[in-house]
């Protein structure tokens, strides 16, 4: 009960943001912990700039998965807020039920989105049948997280770090070897959404399905690659079968020399740090040139709104929020890069110039895709049959026969897709 008043009184504070009366967007967004202090800063700025929309703020949703099923149930009874902000791959959710209104047309009539930091690639994000319907507000993309201490009692250079699978696992081994109580390496495979199995896929250039999505694609050599990458960890680099939050306990701890995530972790898992070791973040290893993507992690804004005058004032709101300034303080705030290329080229030059490491995932940019969401009333259990095969491997119980466990993927995943 008090953690809910907690999250109640901080969306109060919020909401008390001063404005003119006139147009009021109401807006709900997730992770209260991560976002209150961001939102209550965008908003403050935005208030300045247009004192003729009011933004009000609900209580936050806990979650991406809380987010999706309150929006889905408010469409039903009409008590939807005007603005949501929801997790990159739930976009087509909204899209499929009628939820999202289009963004097209104010972007192609707004002449100066490229000068304010808005590119193709944000775009591509909240894109779906051919429309834009939400744009990327913080995102997270894979990369590793290096205890340079360990690194260097292995025999590694912190100058020249790992590039390929190949590099991660010949270092992990050595780092492994520095004693029992040492992890060579984690990767956090299990994250909501199969966002880390489909990273080494992408990464080499392959896709979840067909261009048609009738059938299952990640069972081609990208796929294979990664089945064989993930089990390498375990069986050559003995990667420990520990879940999200224990992987980063033992990274922060000093007892892992390569840990595998999330760019949203860099703020949490530098304060648990605390100094006691020098971290370095890299690339994420083996991206293919040219072809080779990554997935946006992170969320999104989406318009719900479908009263014109309404609709009008949330894009002036959705401008603002994923704009250069609003994108700046989302950097500044969080563990999340902002895709903004002008937040990053011009506000945020002396934040990256003292924060090398956050400035890592932003090299990613030109390389990240979409979150992909697989189709069809299935697409939730989808997700979590391949959770499930990947952590057999993981778990040591297969991890010497992955390609077995990836055809055994493919088959249960071919029978959930909707027939065409």
């Amino acid at each position: 009960m008090k953690l809910r008043t907690c999250l109640i009184s901080a969306a109060l504070a919020l909401a008390a943001v001063p404005a003119l009366a006139g147009t009021e967007i109401v807006v709900q967004y997730p992770y209260p912990e991560l976002f209150n202090e961001t939102h209550k800063q965008i908003a403050a700025e935005f208030a300045k700039k247009h004192p003729d929309i009011k933004v009000t703020f609900r209580a936050p949703y806990d979650s991406y998965e809380d987010a999706t099923q309150k929006v889905l149930r408010e469409a039903i009874t009409k008590q939807m807020p005007d603005i949501t902000f929801q997790g990159l791959n739930r976009v087509r959710v909204f899209v499929d039920r009628g939820i999202a209104q289009p963004l097209d047309g104010y972007i192609t009539s707004d002449k100066g989105m490229e000068t304010e930091g808005f590119h193709e690639a944000m775009y591509d994000i909240g894109r779906q049948n051919g429309k834009i319907y939400a744009l990327p507000f913080a995102i997270s993309l894979p990369i590793a997280y290096y205890n340079l201490d360990l690194v260097k009692k292995a025999g590694g250079d912190p100058d020249k770090l790992p590039t390929t699978w190949e590099e991660v696992i010949e270092l992990a081994k050595k780092i492994k070897a520095l004693g029992p109580d040492i992890n060579g390496v984690t990767y956090v495979w299990d994250i909501t959404g199969n966002w880390l199995w489909q990273a080494p896929v992408f990464a080499r250039g392959g896709s979840m399905l067909n261009d048609d999505e009738s059938k299952v694609a990640f069972n081609g050599p990208e796929g294979q690659y990664a089945m064989h990458t993930i089990a390498r960890l375990v069986t050559e680099a003995k990667m420990p079968n520990l879940n999200q939050p224990d992987m980063r306990a033992a990274f922060a701890a000093g007892k892992t020399g390569i840990h595998i995530t999330s760019t949203s972790d860099l703020a949490k898992v530098t304060e648990m740090v605390d100094k006691k070791f020098e971290i370095k973040t890299a690339l994420f290893p083996g991206v293919v040139p040219e072809k080779g993507r990554l997935p946006a992690g992170g969320n999104v804004g989406i318009i719900l709104t479908s009263d014109p005058k309404k609709r009008d004032a949330a894009w002036e709101v959705m401008k603002f929020w994923h704009g250069a300034e609003g994108a700046a303080i989302v950097a500044r705030t969080t563990g999340y890069m902002p895709p903004n290329r002008k937040a990053n080229e011009v506000y945020l030059k002396d934040f990256y110039a003292e924060n090398p490491n956050n400035y890592t995932a932003v090299k990613q940019l030109p390389i990240l895709t979409k979150w992909y969401a697989f189709p069809g009333e299935n697409g939730l259990k989808i997700t979590d049959v391949i959770k499930d095969h990947l952590n057999s491997v993981v778990n040591g119980q297969r991890a010497n026969e992955p390609d077995k466990v990836l055809s055994d993927m493919t088959g249960d995943v071919q029978k959930l897709l909707p027939r065409k």
